[in-house]
């Protein structure tokens, strides 16, 4: 699997694909992939406990910081684009008290979001993204202490997850915020998946359903062709417009997370404020429906 999950709710998707291959699939858990070789005929790969494994096809799905893409493509600097901004999101382990229940709490502020969920025990969470000149050297901070620098002076149902957050750090995802822009997604029987590949970002809110239609169209290209070379170079074809779609909207988009003035709050909230109106609700509707197509 890549990173860890969001929100509960990738924690659901997660629980929900694995209960559906349970019985299909040799799963193994705390393996990591230590070395890759391959040949016109197969993979080999060797995992950290030793093991070697013999495969047709090396499928690598193992997120942002993606291992296998290291050992077959290169060091993640070659492809990560730093977008300038750092995200943290953890579970609440009890429901804010702040935030009424089936309701959320959001705060955007310059250069800042906060933004707080009460779904009820065991389905709340909090999300936090700010900008900052080197995200890289915000998770050497820990996600308690970074967040706390960056939205200790707020209170309310914020507070209220900080201090979470502080109790059991251990929660919490917290990275700085990177595409991966890559030429190619395969070489020779190797083939990146997902974040791996082509990582858009949480901002852009598809990541997790870009990744499952990528391994859809994978299979069915596997399956429509007898070599694997023309069944990867077919299937990237067909998803990597997309993609580029899906990063040019996120690189688009992010002041919405993060505006960069109190200008650019201000007209963010007037914007929320019109689509209340029948016929710019309308407008937008249809607006949000051609990105989707």
């Amino acid at each position: 699997m890549g990173n860890r999950a969001l929100s509960v709710f990738r924690g659901d998707l997660e629980s929900a694909l694995y209960d559906a291959v349970a019985e299909l699939a040799d799963i193994r858990f705390g393996s990591t992939v230590q070395a890759i070789a391959q040949t016109s005929e197969e993979v080999v790969v060797t995992l950290s406990d030793g093991t070697r494994l013999r495969t047709e096809l090396l499928v690598g799905a193992d997120g942002v910081h993606s291992r296998v893409r290291e050992l077959v493509f290169g060091a993640e600097h070659e492809y990560f684009v730093d977008l300038g901004h750092v995200v943290g999101a953890f579970p609440l382990g009890t429901v804010p008290e702040h935030v009424p229940e089936g309701a959320g709490a959001t705060f955007i502020g310059p250069g800042r979001t906060a933004a707080v969920m009460n779904l009820g025990p065991q389905r709340s969470s909090a999300f936090f993204t700010y900008r900052c000149p080197d995200p890289a050297a915000e998770p050497a901070l820990g996600a308690a202490a970074a967040l706390d620098r960056a939205f200790g002076d707020l209170g309310g149902g914020v507070a209220d997850a900080l201090r979470q957050l502080s109790a059991d750090p251990a929660t919490a995802y917290f990275d700085s915020v990177g595409q991966i822009v890559m030429d190619r997604w395969s070489q020779g029987r190797v083939v990146l998946l997902g974040d791996a590949a082509w990582c858009v970002t949480v901002f852009a809110g598809y990541g997790a359903a870009l990744a499952l239609d990528g391994a859809d169209r994978l299979g069915t290209a596997i399956a429509a062709h007898d070599d694997i070379p023309t069944a990867l170079h077919t299937w990237e074809t067909s998803l990597r417009p997309e993609v580029h779609k899906r990063q040019a909207l996120t690189r688009r988009g992010i002041s919405r997370f993060a505006p960069p003035t109190r200008t650019h709050v201000w007209a963010g909230e007037m914007m929320l404020r019109g689509i209340q109106f029948p016929g710019i609700r309308g407008l937008v509707r249809r607006s949000i429906q051609r990105a989707n197509n």
